[in-house]
């Protein structure tokens, strides 16, 4: 999975998306690249646990959908190990695309899983994110615009400070500090954190959040950011 296989504009493609920062940019390197962006598909695991899945705030892909102007599909799990992956395809068959785009970027986890769903559906596959440097990657979003916070943290250095706090460059260094200290990937991709985008270039409006909750647990050390209320604000212009 990767930019080896071939694509052509306007290839009908499906989006994996989560509303984190890895989904959107592979989202907006399908837009870039002038695929025809179908749909964007989002898996809610019900009892909020995934092998497979972003979790954190995924209610709120309606919002980031609807700011984007491209619709949503929900699929639904109960998160089981291997059986969320038949989950997927369930989804993923009853839509008539040629290919799906992935934020996967160092998972082979979850990289066999998109790969083999998408060879028994006859789907290309795209992965832009694959194997990037974390901290060039992360540091392309923020050149990029992208309003990415951070909705979950679970690692040694990321304490409740964390949660709600935007990335930026100030936030890489100090990410940078915690890997060479713990050796945590830097785009969170080992489980460290989780992200939610806000805005990025391709949105028409930016998501607001209204009402928060901090959940901390200090025995584990984690804790999430719970959005209860957002809501879209027009921005001035659109892409």
């Amino acid at each position: 999975m990767g930019l080896t296989d071939a694509f052509s504009t306007g290839m009908r493609v499906a989006v994996l998306y989560s509303g984190g920062k890895d989904s959107n940019y592979a989202l907006y390197w399908a837009l870039e690249k002038g695929l025809d962006v179908r749909f964007l598909v989002t898996m809610v695991s019900e009892n909020e646990e995934s092998y497979m899945y972003h979790v954190p705030n995924v209610h709120l892909t309606e919002l980031q959908a609807r700011a984007l102007g491209i619709p949503l599909v929900k699929g639904f799990t109960e998160g089981r190990k291997e059986e969320e992956v038949e989950d997927l395809k369930r989804v993923l068959e009853g839509l008539k695309v040629e290919g799906i785009v992935a934020g996967a970027l160092a998972s082979r986890y979850q990289r066999e899983r998109i790969e083999r769903v998408a060879e028994e559906l006859g789907l290309k596959t795209f992965a832009p994110a694959w194997g990037r440097d974390p901290v060039e990657y992360m540091r392309e979003l923020v050149r990029l615009g992208f309003d990415i916070v951070f909705v979950g943290v679970s690692a040694y250095g990321l304490d409740e400070g964390w949660l709600g706090r935007r990335v930026n460059e100030e936030a890489i260094r100090e990410l940078e500090k915690l890997r060479d200290k713990y050796g945590i990937h830097v785009a969170g991709e080992g489980g460290e954190f989780e992200t939610f985008v806000r805005d990025m270039p391709y949105f028409r409006a930016r998501v607001v959040f209204d009402e928060v909750e901090r959940i901390w647990d200090g025995c584990t050390g984690s804790g999430k950011l719970v959005v209860k209320a957002a809501h879209l604000e027009p921005k001035g212009g659109t892409r």
